[in-house]
């Protein structure tokens, strides 16, 4: 139960999201590890100074004599090319931020307030934008989940595989396997860009395709993987995608499904609860399922089902696999 100083926290609690929204646009922490903002320097003018404060009292740098630090956890996921990056993700997040302020139009209405299309092809840049948010969001996460997958052999079917980051990540970790990854149009032409610069054109196929209509070889593949892709669909919708995923399955062979999910309250964990809304704002069906209905989904399409893991930090992904009977 929320206190009176929680309700003004919560108030205000997007002061932080635009401090760290705007420092990643203006590209601070590079800055400052650079030493732009350290000891010696030029004081910075008036607005930085400010931003340069607000980081500091949010916990996102340290200040020490008047100059700035990263702080272990910004020097790792806010400079781009670190080995955490989370920059390109968190861009998405800026992304979205002016649709939120229209959540009470999505309750009213219950139709997304933001045209889904126009990041998924419509508006060239806003694709652009997107498929690299994707791209970095999926590297960071992926580098947890692959290993949580196993040995992967023989060909993938990677469903609605975005810019291509996990389809990437899996051939990097298992030289026995090829993977075809299937998405719309313009999303399917930046997956073939990142594939071509880490050198895996020859082992990953960049199919244009629509997982809602398509229909694939039979028995041709041994796994079939949908990563953070699901809680864009209808429960219709998702019973008919799984029922092709399993018949592109050989027998005995393996469905994988990475995504947020809750619990069956639909409340827990709370960013997923949250994500729902997200999801909602931005697209014509989406949601956050809870994985119990995902298990019945997976049983109703053929599958044997898996118990549920939980992929490891920042976010809050489960994995449920499941066998082709």
């Amino acid at each position: 139960m929320k206190s009176v100083q929680d309700i003004v926290d919560l108030a205000s609690a997007y002061y932080g999201s635009a401090v760290l929204f705007a420092a990643v646009d203006c590209d601070v922490f590079a800055r400052v590890e650079a030493g732009e903002f350290g000891a010696g320097a030029a004081e910075p003018g008036r607005g930085m100074r400010l931003l340069l404060d607000a980081c500091v009292a949010e916990g996102l740098l340290e200040k020490r004599d008047g100059a700035y630090f990263n702080t272990q956890a910004s020097k790792a996921a806010l400079i781009p090319g670190e080995h955490a990056d989370l920059t390109k993700a968190i861009r998405y997040n800026m992304d979205v931020y002016p649709v939120w302020g229209r959540l009470s139009e999505l309750a009213r209405t219950g139709r997304p307030v933001e045209r889904p299309e126009t990041h998924l092809g419509e508006d060239v840049a806003r694709t652009k934008a997107f498929a690299a948010a994707m791209f970095g969001r999926a590297m960071g996460i992926g580098r947890g989940i692959v290993p949580m997958l196993g040995r992967l052999e023989g060909r993938v079917l990677d469903l609605a595989g975005g810019p291509g980051a996990y389809a990437i990540l899996m051939c990097q970790a298992n030289p026995d396997m090829s993977c075809v990854t299937v998405d719309l149009p313009a999303i399917s032409a930046e997956a073939a860009s990142y594939v071509a610069r880490f050198g895996l054109s020859d082992r990953i196929e960049c199919r244009v395709g629509d997982y809602h209509s398509d229909n694939y070889e039979e028995g041709a593949y041994d796994v079939v993987t949908i990563f953070g892709a699901l809680h864009q669909e209808s429960p219709e919708q998702i019973s008919c995608i799984l029922g092709r995923a399993c018949r592109a399955l050989r027998e005995g062979g393996r469905l994988m499904v990475l995504d947020m999910m809750t619990d069956a309250t639909r409340t827990s964990p709370k960013f997923s609860a949250l994500f729902a809304v997200n999801m909602a704002l931005t697209t014509h069906n989406g949601w956050v399922f809870s994985d119990e209905e995902l298990k019945g989904w997976m049983r109703s399409a053929g599958f044997e089902p898996d118990e549920t893991r939980v992929a490891p930090p920042p976010m809050p992904h489960w994995l449920v696999t499941a066998t082709r009977k």
